[in-house]
């Protein structure tokens, strides 16, 4: 499958993918935003009707407090006159009253009384006379009757207002609010309209002085506060106000959406694999494309070993060429040359091989890194100085005491010369740079070199298997990308670490840190 096509698709299944998470989002967004809307109308409406139960309450209670007294007066005067002679009778009307709400539900009933007398002897003539003038005067008698009481009761009621206009609000606030039954009142009210969670409550005055908490109260929540004035009729300076807030709003409000988190953790859990999926896939291509690149450069690699051995067979066979000793000691040569290249060319493959079954053993012992890193430098002297160049040694480390496998390690040391030499800058003799130091805890040596150094994005991954750094069409450097992975697994196996750092043109450096052999 092309790239462009796996690119193609991974794009299209990630934007249905996020497509459909952001759907679900929002879907989640929209419903708490909807449930909060409601939270907070109910929230407000219980307030509302239970400040107005309050005022309620309060009229009714004046009211029944003022016809009581009433009845008192109207008693203690009916019981003078009874005492003088002038009451003959008396005439007592009973009425029913009840203050109800909207909804229907009866708050409170009282009874309001009137006493009227009458004579004792009642005129003759308005017993006998039954005429239409005697009609129309008891018509008209009852009907000042009825005037009379709905005067009476017009201004008892009247004077009732009065009263709580000009006593009641002039009360301090806690004398006028009956807190147990505000509060029930409000958990009524608020489970009418279908909030049934813990609520803390507070009473205040209208200049923020605290008269009242409710005795479980915390401050857990009180970030969504909601409030209600009391007695909102009367002066601005004698209301009062109800506050509320809830520890549990977040939840009861997320609550209604937690059928919808099953279907966000499915989606993720999709979209985690087919990331997952993709990443594998172009992975698994960019070790396809790896693994090509290193058959081919293992041919190439194979193809000139086995070609100068075949061709110094056919000239061991070609009559027509003199055996001389000096021919036969040349091919000789040759032969073994170019045989030891391909065993060393196998070794490799198969050392990394056992690196990675993890089957390799260290026959480890204690060494002297600054006698290692110099024995190595002469080593490469001869090829450095065939270049015009020099190999520099900045020898720091006092205790250089390593313990590590000798074959391997010089393998590590040997390798990044190497590299250093192959990737020499072609316009600039060859500068190496091979530096030891130590500190408490680890022992140090980098070797820098003035090469071609590389790009940021090429350090990521030099250390990965068969990897080589692309040159264009240049192919002058042999090889099979193992060197440095080979590199990083003998100091990964050693407990060490292993940096690079290069800048494109200028060079590059490789620091190695290994642990300090510490005594018993």
């Amino acid at each position: 499958m092309k790239k462009s096509m796996i690119w193609t698709i991974a794009v299209v299944m990630g934007f249905s993918f996020l497509g459909l998470l952001y759907l679900q989002l929002s879907y989640i967004e929209e419903m708490v935003k909807m449930k909060k809307e409601q939270f907070d109308e109910g929230v407000n409406r219980s307030l509302y009707q239970a400040s107005r139960n309050l005022e309620v309450n309060e009229t009714l209670r004046y009211l029944e407090k003022d016809v009581n007294e009433t009845e008192r007066r109207a008693f203690r005067q009916d019981s003078v006159m009874a005492r003088s002679g002038k009451l003959n009778d008396v005439i007592q009307h009973t009425h029913q009253y009840s203050v109800a709400g909207k909804d229907g539900t009866i708050y409170s009933s009282f009874e309001l009384k009137t006493i009227t007398t009458k004579p004792s002897t009642v005129p003759k003539a308005m017993i006998i006379r039954s005429d239409k003038n005697s009609l129309l005067e008891a018509t008209r008698s009852l009907q000042e009757i009825v005037r009379n009481r709905y005067v009476y009761q017009k201004a008892l009621l009247d004077e009732v207002v009065y009263n709580i206009l000009y006593t009641a609000s002039e009360k301090p606030l806690k004398e006028r609010v009956n807190f147990r039954m505000l509060d029930q009142d409000i958990r009524t009210e608020l489970l009418n309209n279908g909030i049934n969670i813990p609520y803390h409550v507070t009473v205040s005055t209208a200049d923020g002085r605290e008269i009242y908490r409710c005795p479980e109260y915390t401050d857990e929540g009180k970030e969504y506060t909601y409030k209600q004035v009391l007695f909102r009729n009367d002066p601005s300076s004698k209301m009062g106000v109800v506050k509320i807030h809830f520890p549990d709003m977040n939840s009861y409000i997320f609550s209604s959406v937690r059928f919808m988190i099953p279907s966000i953790a499915f989606t993720l859990v999709l979209l985690i694999t087919f990331i997952f999926t993709i990443v594998v896939i172009f992975r698994q291509k960019r070790y396809t494309e790896i693994k090509n690149d290193f058959i081919n450069n293992m041919t190439h690699e194979l193809k000139t070993p086995i070609a100068s051995i075949s061709l110094a067979a056919q000239m061991l066979n070609d009559e027509s060429i003199p055996k001389t000793p000096s021919m036969m000691t040349h091919l000789g040569g040759v032969i073994s040359d170019e045989s030891k290249r391909l065993r060393f060319l196998v070794e490799k493959v198969l050392q990394m091989s056992m690196f990675d079954r993890k089957k390799a053993v260290f026959k480890r012992k204690e060494l002297d890194l600054n006698e290692l890193i110099e024995n190595i430098s002469h080593s490469f002297t001869l090829r450095v100085e065939h270049t015009g160049g020099k190999i520099i040694t900045d020898i720091e480390a006092i205790d250089s005491k390593i313990y590590v496998d000798e074959v391997h390690f010089s393998n590590v040391i040997h390798n990044l010369m190497d590299n250093a030499i192959k990737y020499r800058h072609p316009d600039r003799p060859v500068e190496l740079m091979l530096k030891t130091w130590n500190d408490d805890h680890h022992l140090y040596f980098s070797i820098t070199d003035n090469g071609l150094g590389m790009k940021k994005e090429s350090l990521k991954k030099i250390f990965d298997k068969f990897y080589r750094v692309h040159t264009g069409n240049k192919h002058d450097v042999k090889g099979f990308g193992l060197g440095l992975a080979y590199v990083k697994t003998v100091v990964t196996l050693h407990q060490g670490t292993i940096k690079v750092d290069s800048e494109l043109g200028k060079g590059t450096t490789f620091t190695v840190a290994l642990p300090v052999i510490k005594e018993d």
